[in-house]
């Protein structure tokens, strides 16, 4: 085995496979369906829940967190969610267990908001901004509009004192609205946001994008707006919203590693289980190519550090001259693997490289003053002062749950950059 044995310390769960109750235009997992043929309905067992969270909690170390998406999560049913908790709990040895919930909010109700307060779930609910954005994919599978529903569902899980991220996909539409969806969030109390770019192939054409992608060039045009109303919105030097692409950038002006797999060297530092508990390398490759075992017969640690993992993991790091030779390729890594196999062009330049230039040459100044203060706050408050002769000392390149964030908003990291989706 590979001496750096990476530590189990997140999963990503699908227990409803990817079965949804919306038909979003442009979801990728819908088609997953055609990796369990003859089943048209697809549930996690207890069976299942019981060995892959006895492994989890048995495997990992003294901090761990589970992401539980789909398809849609909640058509599991809000007792499973309580007896995946109640596993948590029989099998935990003092371990600190954060729990994610991605959803599209349809089936959220009073009892949902109720437990997932109790059991302080970080819910990431999928809202596209105002209703002409939202509805323009985001349907049912009548051909109507969800928006409704899921913004009143948003109010109800704020009103309930849930912690709520607002997850956007970014599409050929929604990406020319970026002070509508800011302000949109912000005016219902959806101060944390995640903006995600959607870059996916025409399923009929496959040498092309799929018409609902976004462009990298007004990708990068709407992060550079957003980005400048983020810093309009500082109060006494510190973002009074969260955008998670921003935060996790910083990580890097102030020397630490960032929380998203995007901006790493290499990826594969988790693993999916399925429903059926097969296990797979990444969320946007539940494929056969990249089938690692099943949870009712592997060991989850083992098949996080296995051979296949590890080649994975390494593809994010195979990059062509051009990024070998950019500017940027320290912050930016390459960015995530998938998107540079669903560049129509070229399978080994990212499709979004375009728009991380754009955004980097428009925002690195002001992240590099944002890091020097940040810093200098640190030398200061939570650092030793450096004995005669010695030199300055260095931010730690880990940072402790319960220390102030680094970005600068104020909050512990565990409540803030550090919180896991």
């Amino acid at each position: 085995m590979n001496s750096r044995m990476k530590t189990l310390d997140s999963i990503l769960v699908k227990p409803a496979g990817p079965d949804c109750n919306l038909a979003c235009t442009y979801c990728f997992y819908l088609r997953k369906s055609e990796l369990f043929p003859g089943v048209q309905t697809h549930r996690m067992s207890e069976e299942t829940l019981e060995e892959m969270t006895r492994q989890v909690m048995n495997q990992s170390q003294k901090q761990v967190s589970f992401s539980w998406q789909g398809g849609e999560p909640t058509l599991m049913g809000l007792p499973f969610f309580k007896k995946a908790v109640e596993l948590q709990m029989k099998y935990g040895r003092g371990h600190a267990v954060g729990n994610g919930l991605q959803t599209n909010g349809l089936l959220i109700d009073e009892h949902w908001a109720e437990f997932l307060k109790e059991y302080r779930f970080l819910v990431g609910l999928s809202i596209d901004g105002p209703e002409h954005i939202h509805d323009r994919y985001r349907i049912k599978r009548n051909g109507k509009g969800s928006w409704s529903r899921i913004s009143d569902r948003a109010r109800l899980l704020l009103d309930s004192g849930v912690e709520v991220n607002a997850l956007a996909v970014l599409n050929d539409y929604s990406v020319r609205f970026p002070e509508e969806i800011y302000e949109f969030f912000k005016s219902i109390g959806l101060n944390y946001m995640q903006f995600i770019p959607c870059v996916e192939l025409d399923p009929s054409y496959p040498e092309q994008s799929a018409p609902f992608a976004v462009s990298p060039e007004e990708y990068g045009a709407f992060l550079c707006k957003v980005f400048d109303l983020w810093m309009a919105d500082f109060i006494n030097n510190s973002p009074s919203t969260s955008v998670r692409f921003f935060e996790s950038v910083f990580f890097h002006y102030v020397g630490l590693t960032p929380p998203e797999c995007t901006l790493l060297d290499e990826c594969g530092v988790y693993v999916v289980v399925e429903h059926n508990g097969d296990v797979y390398s990444c969320d946007f490759f539940v494929e056969p190519d990249w089938k690692l075992g099943n949870v009712m017969r592997d060991e989850l640690k083992t098949l996080l550090n296995s051979e296949k993992q590890r080649e994975f993991g390494q593809m994010k790091s195979a990059l062509p001259r051009e990024c070998r030779e950019c500017p940027w390729l320290s912050v930016c890594r390459g960015g995530c693997t998938k998107d540079r196999l669903n560049n129509p062009y070229d399978k080994t330049s990212n499709y979004l490289c375009p728009s991380y230039k754009i955004f980097f040459q428009h925002a690195d100044a002001r992240l590099k003053k944002l890091a020097d203060e940040w810093k200098e706050r640190q030398a200061f408050s939570s650092m030793p002062q450096p004995a005669s002769g010695e030199s300055e000392p260095k931010p730690p390149k880990k940072i402790g749950r319960n220390a102030p964030c680094p970005c600068g908003s104020g909050r512990k990291y565990k409540k803030c950059c550090g919180r896991d989706l």
